[in-house]
C-alpha cells in the first residue's frame, strides 16, 4: 500500500523507527511521553514503535521519572548489547582496530604498527601487510570480547585517500600519498574470509570518520555547519554543511599554497601538506639544522620538537632558551595552516573549524592562537567574524569511533534492521535469467 507521497506503509514504519531510535540514542533515556514532541509522532505511533523495538531487544527500560503528580513515567534507552560494531583506523603509522557495543563503549582494541624507525618519507604501504593487520586485528578483538561475528552490524574503516565504489569491487581506495592506486580493499577483505559474507564493510576517508565522531559526540555537536580538520602525518578535512549533512571528505591537504613550492608526497608541488603535515614539519626542522631524534617515530620526534621550541622551566625556576630554529618552523607552519583555514572559511563559511588528529591535538594548545590570527588576516572579514576555531574533543580514538558510527548510522537509517550482504554462490535461477537477457 502506498501513501499519497509515494512512500509505502513500510517506508513510513521504517522512518518512524528511525526517528525513535535516533532520539533515544542521542537524547535518551526518554519516556514515551517525551518521545512524541521530539520525534513529531503521535502517542499511538510512539507506543507501537516502542513496543516493537522492545520485543526485538533493541530498546530496554532504564528506570522511571516522576510525572508531576501522576504515575511515574518509564524511561527507555537503546540496549547496548543488541548489536556490535568494529571501527578501524588505517593510519599512516599504525592500524588501530576497536570493537564497540551499540552505545559505542569500547570492548576491545588492538594496534598494529605500519612503520618502524625514525620519521621518514614512505611512498608505499604494502597492501598485503595492511590487509593482514586488519585480518588479525578484527579476529583478536572479537576473540578478546567473546563476540560472535554474526552479531556485528558491520565493520567501519577509515583510510587515507579517496574512496570510490563500483558494483564489482565495492569500495576502492585511491591513496596517492601512500602509493595505493585503485586498491579494491573491500574485495580483498571479503576474499580473506575473516567474517561471514553477510557482514557489511563501510569504508570511507579517515577525515570523514573523524568528522562524524566530532559532529555526533564531540565539539561539533549542535553546529549546523563545520569543518573538521585531521592533522597527522598529512592533513585532510571533512566538511559538514546544510547540503552535506553526512559530511564530505575534501583533499584540503593538497590545496596549493605555494606555486612551485616543496614537493608533496602526492607528487605535486606546493601542497599544504608539504608544509603543514607532521612528516613535512619534521623534515623542515631537520633541513634547517634542527636536532631531530635519530630512530624516533613521528609522535616522539614531534614531542621533542615542541619541547625544544617551548622548553619547561628548570627545577630552580630558570627558563632555558628556546630552540629558535624549531620555533621559527612552527610559526611558519601556523601561518600556512592559517592561510589554509582562511580558504575553508571563504569557501564554506562554517560556524566552526575543529582541529583533530594526533598531531593537531599535540600542537594545538601551543600555537592554535597563532593559527586563528593568521586565518582571520587571510580570510574575508564577514565569514571570519562568524567562525570559531578550536580543538576537537576526541583523542587518538576519533577515527576509529567515527568509523564505528558508519555501520551504526546505516542501522538507524534502516529503522534498526541490519544490512546484509548476499553470500557468494550460485545465482538464483531468476537472477541468472535476467543477467543473460541483459547481456544479449
Amino acid at each position: 500500500m502506498r501513501a499519497r507521497s509515494g512512500r509505502t506503509v513500510r517506508d513510513l514504519r521504517r522512518e518512524n523507527r528511525t526517528a525513535v531510535l535516533q532520539r533515544l540514542y542521542f537524547d535518551g533515556p526518554l519516556s514515551r511521553f517525551s518521545l512524541g514532541p521530539v520525534t513529531g509522532l503521535s502517542s499511538g505511533s510512539v507506543s507501537n514503535v516502542v513496543s516493537d523495538l522492545i520485543a526485538e531487544g533493541l530498546v530496554e527500560e532504564a528506570g522511571s521519572v516522576d510525572s508531576g503528580g501522576g504515575r511515574p513515567r518509564t524511561l527507555l534507552r537503546i540496549s547496548p548489547h543488541s548489536g556490535y560494531m568494529i571501527g578501524v583506523d588505517v593510519g599512516e603509522t599504525r592500524v588501530r582496530v576497536e570493537l564497540f557495543d551499540l552505545a559505542l563503549t569500547e570492548l576491545a582494541r588492538v594496534e598494529k604498527p605500519l612503520l618502524s624507525g625514525g620519521p621518514r618519507r614512505v611512498d608505499r604501504y604494502d597492501v598485503g601487510v595492511v590487509v593482514g593487520h586488519l585480518r588479525e586485528g578484527i579476529t583478536e578483538v572479537l576473540d578478546t570480547a567473546g563476540t560472535p561475528p554474526e552479531r556485528l552490524l558491520g565493520v567501519g574503516i577509515g583510510v587515507p585517500g579517496i574512496v570510490a565504489r563500483t558494483p564489482e569491487e565495492g569500495a576502492v581506495v585511491h591513496g596517492q600519498t601512500i602509493g595505493w592506486n585503485a586498491v579494491p580493499l573491500e574485495r580483498l577483505l571479503r576474499e580473506a574470509r575473516l567474517l561471514p559474507p553477510s557482514v557489511p564493510y563501510y569504508i570511507d576517508n579517515g577525515a570523514k570518520t573523524l568528522g562524524q565522531a566530532e559532529m555526533w559526540f564531540g565539539a561539533g555537536r549542535g553546529a549546523q555547519s563545520a569543518v573538521v580538520v585531521l592533522f597527522g602525518s598529512g592533513v585532510g578535512a571533512c566538511v559538514v554543511t546544510d547540503d552535506m549533512r553526512t559530511g564530505r571528505a575534501v583533499e584540503w591537504g593538497h590545496l596549493t599554497v605555494r606555486v612551485r613550492g616543496r614537493r608533496c608526497r602526492c607528487g605535486a608541488q606546493g601542497c599544504l601538506e608539504a608544509y603543514a603535515g607532521s612528516e613535512a614539519l619534521l623534515e623542515r626542522w631537520a633541513e634547517a639544522g634542527g636536532l631531530v631524534p635519530v630512530g624516533a617515530d613521528e609522535e616522539t620526534a614531534l614531542t621533542a620538537m615542541l619541547a625544544a621550541a617551548y622548553p619547561t622551566p628548570g627545577p630552580d625556576g630558570s627558563q632555558p632558551e628556546p630552540d629558535m630554529t624549531a620555533l621559527a618552523v612552527l610559526e611558519e607552519t601556523a601561518e600556512y595552516l592559517g592561510a589554509g583555514f582562511a580558504d575553508l572559511i571563504n569557501l564554506f563559511q562554517p560556524e566552526r573549524i575543529l582541529v583533530g588528529g594526533w598531531a593537531g591535538l599535540q600542537l594545538g594548545p601551543r600555537f592554535l592562537q597563532s593559527v586563528r590570527t593568521y586565518a582571520t588576516s587571510y580570510a574575508l572579514a564577514h565569514p571570519a567574524a562568524h567562525v570559531s576555531i578550536d580543538l576537537g574533543t576526541f583523542g587518538p580514538d576519533a577515527v576509529t569511533v567515527g568509523a564505528g558510527t558508519l555501520p551504526l548510522a546505516d542501522f538507524f537509517a534502516r529503522g534498526g534492521h541490519q544490512r546484509r550482504i548476499e553470500a557468494e554462490g550460485p545465482l538464483p535461477a531468476w537472477k541468472s535469467t535476467l543477467q543473460q537477457r541483459a547481456a544479449q
